[in-house]
């Protein structure tokens, strides 16, 4: 099939790629190293409904989510649910992500030059008295953004953390409904989606792209939209690697200054919800000190799923623990949080998914973060090569919506659209 694009990559970028290039008019080849499409979006159907081993919520009223979601009928709801801590060694309702959080923001405010928050952290709170709030704040950091505080950016921790409260949403059949929604809008437009094809050389030259799999066919096209996951443009240049022909090192030199987390998702469905009839039953998210510290419910929906969350430098401690090592230190967390003997939660337990998404080949972590370095050389990294190669992804994305679905559909769109300018000039100046 005669081909005008291809797509590296069946995530959310790719697709709503492909989608906008379709819409156009042209013929796209999408090529995805796994067997199925969504990339770090993984629903599976549970007797009872899905389980999100990726990608989960919406953070807030987002443009293209929405639209993507409103366009294909697809229902959502807002999650909700109170927060609990525990506090020598009891599970309660209320408490802080952030300690002193005021304070925090006051300083974060005031900051006229970006540093690292462990820099602003040792610089504007220093000594015992502020002991809790520097640990607060570097396991929010580490959990929610899964980032290392040494690195990562204060200004854009700031414009994230500090903007406007926004709802919560999950999408009722889950997001790989969505991806399904705009796979379909691919194929039915006579383009293909290809699964099983791992790209391990982009060979290219001006006008001309050739892909080049481990396995089966090459694929060729004028143009292509790139869309792996940060970390393996980090690793291009290494030995057996996805690599460009010829390499492009100021691409692999401004991703290595770039954010990428760790990440480790535990789905624990139980016979019973045995919260939902206790003290607990609005129980929405749960903070701890645990091994496994962050847990939330499916609140309001009534489901009796568990999901634990491991995030950021304690989830790249256990990059090659297996898949039962981390059942066991999730479910010993939960048995601490909730004062049950594990016993009593494995006899309970009906089916548990563990998401090491760190270790996983073609992903190697969890999603992107702002360096102190990000804003400089995300312009490297976004910039087409030759009106030829064209880049997308969550991480190419600058903006307090950095690492979230939204920004890998914003960002593939964006492509598509500098792709179909640069294409249009390029018509126009034949003879």
């Amino acid at each position: 099939m005669h081909t005008d694009v291809l797509i590296i990559g069946a995530g959310a970028a790719g697709l709503a790629a492909a989608y906008e290039l379709v819409k156009a008019g042209k013929k796209v080849t999408v090529l995805e190293a796994r067997n199925r499409i969504g990339g770090r979006i993984h629903t599976i159907p549970t007797e009872e409904g899905h389980m999100e081993l990726g990608a989960e919520f919406i953070h807030g009223d987002l443009p293209f989510t929405l639209g993507f979601l409103k366009e294909a009928g697809i229902k959502y709801a807002q999650s909700g649910g109170k927060l609990f801590t525990v506090k020598n060694g009891q599970l309660s309702a209320g408490g802080d992500f952030i300690i002193d959080w005021d304070l925090l923001e006051e300083k974060m405010n005031a900051l006229e030059t970006d540093i690292s928050l462990e820099t602003f952290l040792n610089t504007y709170f220093p000594g015992d008295e502020y002991s809790q709030l520097r640990y607060s704040v570097r396991r929010y950091a580490g959990g929610y953004d899964t980032a290392d505080p040494a690195v990562a950016s204060t200004f854009a921790l700031r414009d994230e953390w500090l903007k406007e409260n926004e709802h919560q949403y999950r999408i009722s059949t889950g997001y790989g409904s969505l991806l399904d929604y705009l796979a379909d809008r691919v194929k039915a437009a006579g383009s293909e989606i290809v699964l099983h094809a791992p790209v391990k050389e982009l060979s290219w030259k001006a006008g001309r792209v050739q892909a080049i799999c481990d396995s089966g066919p090459d694929f060729s096209a004028p143009r292509a939209i790139v869309t792996l996951p940060l970390t393996l443009l980090q690793q291009a240049d290494e030995p057996g690697q996805f690599h460009f022909s010829p390499s492009l090192p100021e691409k692999t030199a401004a991703a290595r200054q770039m954010g990428m987390g760790a990440i480790i998702k535990l789905l624990f469905q139980f016979k019973d919800a045995f919260w939902q009839n206790t003290q607990y039953r609005s129980l929405g998210f749960i903070m701890s000190n645990e091994a496994v510290p962050t847990w939330w419910t499916q609140y309001p929906e009534d489901s009796p799923i568990l999901t634990g969350w491991l995030g950021g430098l304690p989830a790249e401690a256990y990059r090659e623990a297996n898949g039962e090592q981390l059942l066991q230190i999730g479910m010993q967390s939960l048995s601490n949080i909730f004062s049950i003997p594990v016993e009593e939660l494995y006899e309970n337990l009906e089916d548990a998914q563990v998401m090491n998404w760190t270790a996983m080949h073609y992903t190697r972590g969890s999603y992107a973060y702002a360096t102190i370095h990000t804003h400089d050389v995300l312009p490297v990294l976004t910039a087409p090569v030759e009106n030829t190669l064209y880049f997308a992804g969550e991480a190419l994305y600058e903006g307090p919506a950095m690492g979230t679905v939204e920004a890998a559909f914003t960002s593939g769109v964006t492509a598509a659209q500098q792709l179909l300018a640069h294409a249009g000039t390029a018509a126009a100046n034949q003879p």
